[in-house]
């Protein structure tokens, strides 16, 4: 089954006009996958298709507004995983005792949080790859190019802010820079 979802995403991608990168050589069965930019839905749909086209089990972070019936049946096989933006659900807490648990999870999301313009972005992915220990892998969708790229790894470090900075400097490489305007660096 997952060769046929395999060649149905890489014929959606051709479809669309998209190419992809291959799995990077840091690849790794436990991580945080964090992806830039988010500017329409069909970031998302372009983000389950690679997961169908990788041959990858993760798990990415959906609002929980579009969990409705059909849509609910549709995400849930393609990966998604409901989120509450509205307020604190202890989220970050209970995806670290899920990578606590299991021996892989790839859990991805977009720290914009929303597709609007944000003047900073939401950090609860560094939490949870700090307090599982897993590491961040940094996802680009390069729109210019129609292409999704892998453009880098982290390991948790000591502080939120130094890291920040080095994902910034990912991103910047490729020509993208990450709003965090209200952060304190």
């Amino acid at each position: 089954m997952k060769s046929i979802l395999s060649l149905i995403g890489k014929l959606l991608y051709r479809f669309m006009g998209w190419t992809y990168d291959e799995l990077p050589g840091y690849w790794t069965g436990k991580c945080v996958v964090i992806g830039f930019p988010h500017t329409a839905n069909m970031d998302t749909v372009r983000a389950l298709t690679y997961i169908r086209i990788a041959k990858i089990n993760a798990r990415l972070l959906v609002k929980a507004e579009w969990f409705f019936f059909p849509m609910s049946i549709i995400l849930k096989s393609l990966g998604g995983m409901p989120i509450k933006r509205d307020k604190t659900h202890g989220f970050v807490k209970t995806v670290v005792r899920e990578f606590n648990k299991r021996e892989k999870l790839i859990l991805a999301m977009v720290p914009e949080g929303t597709r609007k313009n944000v003047a900073s972005i939401k950090t609860g992915f560094w939490y949870i790859a700090k307090g599982a220990n897993v590491p961040i892998l940094c996802w680009y969708l390069d729109n210019q190019a129609k292409k999704t790229r892998w453009i880098g790894k982290i390991n948790p470090g000591k502080t939120l802010e130094g890291d920040l900075l080095k994902i910034q400097e990912l991103y910047q490489n490729v020509g993208f820079s990450i709003p965090l305007n209200n952060l304190v660096l």
